[in-house]
C-alpha cells in the first residue's frame, strides 16, 4: 500500500511504500477525516498523527467525503463536486464512488 504524507503547512510530501500488513491494520476500517497515530508505522513516525483525506479501493474508484455507506454508489455529478471534471458546458455525469 502507499501512503501519501503531506504537510500543508510546508507544502511538502512524501510517498511512502508499506507492504507490512501488521503496520497497516490501524488504516483498515477507517473513516474519512479520522485519526491514526503514527507509532504504529514505526520508530520514524513515533509521535506523528495521521488524518485520512481520501484514497482509492482495489479496483481504483475514489472514495467521496459524505457517502456513508462502505459500499461502492452511483452518484450524479454535476460542475464544482469533487471526483468530477465538467467536459462540457452544463454536463452532468453519473460515477461511481466508493462510500467513507
Amino acid at each position: 500500500m502507499k501512503l501519501m504524507i503531506a504537510n500543508p503547512a510546508t507544502g511538502q510530501h512524501k510517498v511512502v511504500e508499506m507492504d507490512d500488513d501488521n503496520k497497516l491494520r490501524p488504516f483498515f476500517d477507517k473513516r474519512m477525516a479520522s485519526e491514526v497515530e503514527g507509532d504504529c508505522l514505526g520508530e520514524e513516525w513515533k509521535g506523528y498523527i495521521f488524518r485520512i483525506s481520501g484514497g482509492n479501493d482495489k479496483q481504483g474508484f475514489p472514495m467521496k467525503q459524505g457517502v456513508l455507506t462502505n459500499n461502492r454508489v452511483r452518484l450524479l455529478f454535476k460542475k464544482g463536486m469533487s471526483c468530477f471534471r465538467e467536459r462540457r458546458k452544463g454536463c452532468r455525469k453519473r460515477k461511481s464512488v466508493r462510500g467513507c
